[in-house]
């Protein structure tokens, strides 16, 4: 793994933090070795105040894991209260209003770790559903007298046809030997699809196609 972070430090700390800030997982789009190996180097969950992202990101992986009995950092103390005089008549609430808010119920470690949980996997599936990838196809025929404009548009427009898949709106013919041209095309595909399916039904058109390669993958 080429991420590397010394998280016992508060500066490490802080970088794995700022790191995190647009991530779900420590590499790629799902859970893998490398947020276990980071997960084990913690001693502690990190303070939530200081390291949001960090904390953010150590709460999923623990649910994930099925971690019981997580160990909190210790807050920072809270500020002394100005001591009030006993003696003063004008300070004496009647109905003590403020004393009873103080006393609703604080969130449970458990509802807590649930509630972070549904969040994380709540944000992952917003991004992922959102998620497009541009893919950069070739397809070679058999010889020099087929119509490549009229494969490529059979291929585009009927044997590779699916919903969120769009197509590029024009093809490129290059030069491949002895007169025989390829057709370079594009197509963007969501998260719930496979270039490898794209592939594998235009090599089914077995009469018309030599080969198909997929040459380029980016995310959008």
């Amino acid at each position: 793994m080429s991420i590397k972070f010394d998280v016992s430090t508060p500066k490490g700390l802080a970088a794995f933090s700022g790191f995190m800030g647009s991530k779900s997982y420590v590499e790629g789009w799902q859970f893998s070795d490398a947020d276990s190996e980071y997960f084990g180097k913690f001693t502690s969950c990190p303070e939530a105040a200081t390291y949001p992202h960090a904390f953010r990101w150590y709460i999923h992986i623990a649910a994930l894991q099925g971690v019981r009995g997580l160990s909190f950092s210790a807050p920072a103390a809270a500020a002394e209260a100005p001591a009030k005089g006993g003696d003063d008549d004008d300070d004496f609430d009647v109905f003590g209003d403020d004393d009873e808010e103080d006393d609703e119920p604080k969130e449970s470690r458990k509802d807590m770790l649930a509630r972070y949980k549904k969040d994380a996997e709540d944000r992952l599936a917003k991004k992922e559903a959102n998620q497009r990838t541009l893919v950069g196809i070739e397809v070679k025929p058999w010889d020099t007298e087929q119509d490549l404009l009229a494969l490529w548009k059979k291929i585009t427009t009927e044997v590779v046809v699916m919903d969120g898949l769009r197509w590029g709106e024009t093809c490129n013919l290059a030069e491949v030997a002895f007169g025989i041209k390829k057709i370079q095309t594009t197509f963007v595909m969501g998260v719930s699809q496979s270039s490898q399916d794209v592939q594998d039904m235009i090599e089914a058109m077995e009469d018309e196609v030599q080969s198909v390669e997929i040459t380029s993958m980016n995310v959008l």
